[in-house]
């Protein structure tokens, strides 16, 4: 029987269809015309077009967030391509699956300079868990195998970015067709079950401390581990604090909850850790952010991390049991082998400590406080939300005073910390989940980096909000100036931003302002009555008001700076 023979093209669309990916977002091009005429017959796939490379990779990276599955961009060749590389580097920090298609120019003509050619495998060799570029006849010859491979790789193990790179002549031209599934490639190993005795000693660790403390990180969100965490709390009783990549997925108004430590976390958190004689490091990779100086973080603490990367293993902290194994297989085994325990004079500590330095702000009464908008947004959306963020002091304080009790309602960009993401992720996360409400808080700064995708929203009509607090500076640049350069203020000033609400009536979406620390509530509700287009909403908040707690940079929880409201209390 002969080989059947189809436009590579095809080959791709079909491969979506064997994986399920039932949307992706991408921009056309030259190099990848051969991909977009072939869609034009496919009814299986949804593609929602971007207003530029860089959205097509944050919304699938948002899609991916909220949905669990493996997000698509696409992009031509050159240009298009680098202009993905952002996005890419994002999923790569954060370890969101995804998959990039990008055009290349003709397997004869690459290596030669032509038009719009760029080594985007080499470009993205740092940034990815693999690449392709599919040249070789070998290559060409197991073209729907490489795809099946990047979906594999994509979503297996630690998730992240896989970058598959298309000659146009290969989207056009022939390729073989046989359908299989991909449960294994060789050479690639999948993490291990947890060893008994690995987990028996960690068990002894946890029934032998006297301050133990649980910290969850974004490995718990990719390995739906969030009901083991709850399961292993409830026997256990041990307090838990979350970075900024877990947030919901122990529920942030459980007594046992102490928020969210480290430069711009909860007291409560940062000192949990600083005081414990037992971490339980689970899914999490003690980033710079939360550890500060690493010579005084949790200096008296022992440490078990689970965590299903093996380099992370006594890379940045000493593990005295490292467990290697994905986190809710190795939490189930622990809740199993751990005998149970009763709350203790530590977690009543952590109680008092809680209470004694709850989060504040700033409050004259006159202007309004950024923080404000958001416990109002919490109030007004019952803490329901997905919400998404841009970077900066909009982000921190999202994290602070939206506490999420359910996991994949976050999009943040964690690990690069890019301006811009939150938008796109936010359309990204309402077209994954359409009939849930979708909210990005946004600073002033951040909403301009990718604000054309207003016009992707409104033609789509998704109906997320856009929440600015407007304070007409790159605050979170502006507040290390204030509080480390003598306020010497440079190139921070946004005075002159555009007319937010007009600019949203340009692209066709709706647009409200609020001046008015009493019409918060009512402008909010406004903005949640539009359901058929996005919604932006530019709050007019206090211009100079910073972000706190705050352990500065290289610092530990010993200088944290309360806000000073709370410190004349």
């Amino acid at each position: 029987m002969s080989q059947e023979m189809i436009p590579g093209a095809q080959a791709l669309l079909r491969v979506f269809q064997e994986e399920n990916v039932d949307v992706f977002f991408g921009y056309p091009g030259g190099s990848v015309i051969p991909i977009f005429d072939a869609l034009v017959d496919a009814e299986h796939v949804r593609h929602v077009l971007p207003r530029h490379e860089q959205g097509a990779a944050h919304a699938a990276d948002g899609y991916a967030r909220v949905t669990g599955k493996t997000g698509v961009c696409m992009a031509t060749s050159g240009p298009g391509a680098c202009n993905l590389v952002t996005g890419i580097a994002n999923a790569y920090m954060d370890s969101i699956p995804m998959v990039a298609i990008t055009g290349q120019v003709k397997t004869n003509l690459v290596g030669t300079d032509a038009f719009q050619e760029a080594d985007i495998t080499g470009v993205t060799i740092p940034i990815t868990k693999h690449n392709y570029l599919i040249k070789d006849p070998h290559e060409i010859e197991r073209f729907p195998d490489i795809l099946r491979e990047a979906f594999y790789l994509a979503r297996s193990g630690r998730p992240g970015p896989v970058l598959v790179d298309i000659p146009s002549d290969v989207a056009a031209g022939p390729v073989p067709w046989v359908p299989r599934n991909i449960e294994g490639l060789d050479g690639y190993e999948e993490p291990p079950l947890p060893s008994d005795a690995e987990i028996d000693q960690a068990a002894e660790m946890i029934e032998n401390a006297e301050r133990p403390v649980i910290m969850i990180g974004g490995g718990v969100v990719h390995s739906g581990a969030h009901e083991e965490i709850r399961a292993l709390v409830d026997k256990c009783n041990i307090a838990v604090v979350h970075t900024l990549m877990a947030k919901g997925c122990f529920p942030e108004t459980h007594t046992l909850s102490m928020g969210m430590p480290g430069m711009h976390g909860m007291s409560s958190a940062s000192y949990a850790l600083h005081n414990a004689d037992l971490l339980i490091v689970i899914g999490a990779r003690f980033d710079d952010r939360i550890t500060g100086d690493l010579n005084r973080f949790a200096v008296g603490a022992s440490v078990i991390h689970i965590d299903i990367d093996p380099a992370e293993i006594d890379k940045v902290r000493h593990a005295n049991v490292g467990i290697v194994a994905d986190a809710k297989a190795a939490t189930r085994a622990l809740i199993e082998a751990v005998n149970a325990r009763g709350a203790g004079e530590w977690e009543e500590h952590l109680q008092q400590i809680k209470l004694a330095h709850p989060l504040g702000y700033t409050d004259d009464q006159e202007l309004m406080p950024p923080q404000l908008v958001v416990e109002k947004l919490y109030e007004v959306t019952d803490g329901k939300a997905i919400v998404t963020t841009e970077v900066g002091q909009n982000q921190m304080w999202a994290a602070q005073y939206y506490p999420l009790d359910e996991p994949r309602k976050w999009c943040t960009s964690g690990g690069l910390g890019t301006m811009g993401y939150g938008h796109p992720a936010a359309v990204g996360a309402q077209v994954g989940r359409p009939g849930e409400l979708v909210v990005d808080v946004a600073g002033d700064g951040s909403i301009q980096m990718c604000m054309q995708e207003l016009t992707t929203g409104v033609i789509e009509k998704l109906p997320y909000k856009i929440i600015i607090l407007n304070n007409s500076y790159l605050g979170m640049v502006r507040q290390w100036q204030d509080m480390f350069y003598s306020k010497r203020y440079s190139g921070v000033d946004l005075t002159g931003n555009p007319d937010f609400v007009r600019l949203a009536e340009a692209h066709g979406a709706a647009g409200l302002r609020c001046k008015d620390r009493d019409k918060v509530v009512e402008t909010l509700e406004q903005a949640m009555e539009v359901d058929d287009r996005p919604v932006m909403v530019d709050f007019a908040v206090a211009l100079e008001e910073n972000v706190f707690p705050f352990i500065p940079a290289g610092q530990s929880y010993d200088e944290i700076i309360h806000c000073p409201r709370r410190e004349a209390e």
